[in-house]
């Protein structure tokens, strides 16, 4: 696109000087015409610099502009974020690890996320086929830190949890998964759970501008 903008702004004002150029004129003096053909070539050259400055704007704006985030193939698009769901089972440092992997973490969720609910929902097999989310209070019990190490103010924890639950592993629960098969009440599907046990998990990260071979959603 930018490429063409280019082609057609300089072709543009190649055809308006030679129009000047080729205009008829009665013959003049030796001086006259070379102070016609003087004033012609600066008129291109300022012609010229007009129409590379005027391609230089328009690449600038598309690129501003564009508003045709794209996800790699196997990622979710929602908003400006891609989301991976994974089909596979790990462990919550392993899950994490896959996603940093792939250029993005655990997903952080610190507002309302519909979204993620409903499509958990609708791919988890069993009731306990739950998705690591990016948080975790393994450094200070109760203390639940995002994996940017941010404060977790607005959470969608189940009526019971987080109960941190030593019944499966003496270091209790100390990671958060979500989903709730049949659909959570006021999206409330956080449980806490072993960090130990495999889980399904969600990658995110930050959907780029014109990166990969992708429709725009």
């Amino acid at each position: 696109f930018c490429t063409e903008a280019l082609y057609v702004c300089l072709m543009s004002c190649d055809i308006s000087v030679s129009s000047k150029c080729s205009t008829g004129e009665a013959p003049g003096s030796q001086q006259t015409k070379s102070t016609r053909g003087s004033k012609v070539t600066s008129e291109r050259v300022a012609l010229l610099v007009l129409c590379a400055l005027m391609a230089a704007a328009v690449i600038v704006i598309y690129r501003l502009y564009d508003s045709c985030l794209k996800c790699e193939t196997g990622w979710e698009q929602h908003g400006g974020q891609c989301y991976y769901f994974s089909t596979r089972r790990s462990s919550w440092e392993e899950s994490r690890s896959f996603c940093k992997r792939r250029g993005g973490d655990l997903v952080k969720i610190d507002s309302r996320e519909d979204f993620l609910e409903k499509t958990v929902r609708k791919k988890m097999d069993v009731a306990d086929d739950l998705f690591w989310i990016g948080l975790t209070d393994s450094k200070t019990e109760g203390e639940w830190l995002w994996v940017d190490d941010s404060p977790l103010n607005t959470s969608f924890w189940m009526s019971w949890e987080p109960d941190n639950w030593t019944g499966e592993d003496p270091d209790g629960e100390n990671c958060a998964r979500m989903g709730v098969r049949g659909g959570a009440i006021n999206l409330k599907c956080w449980f806490d759970k072993s960090c130990k046990v495999n889980q399904k998990y969600i990658c995110e990260k930050e959907a780029e501008i014109g990166e990969y071979m992708v429709s725009c959603v």
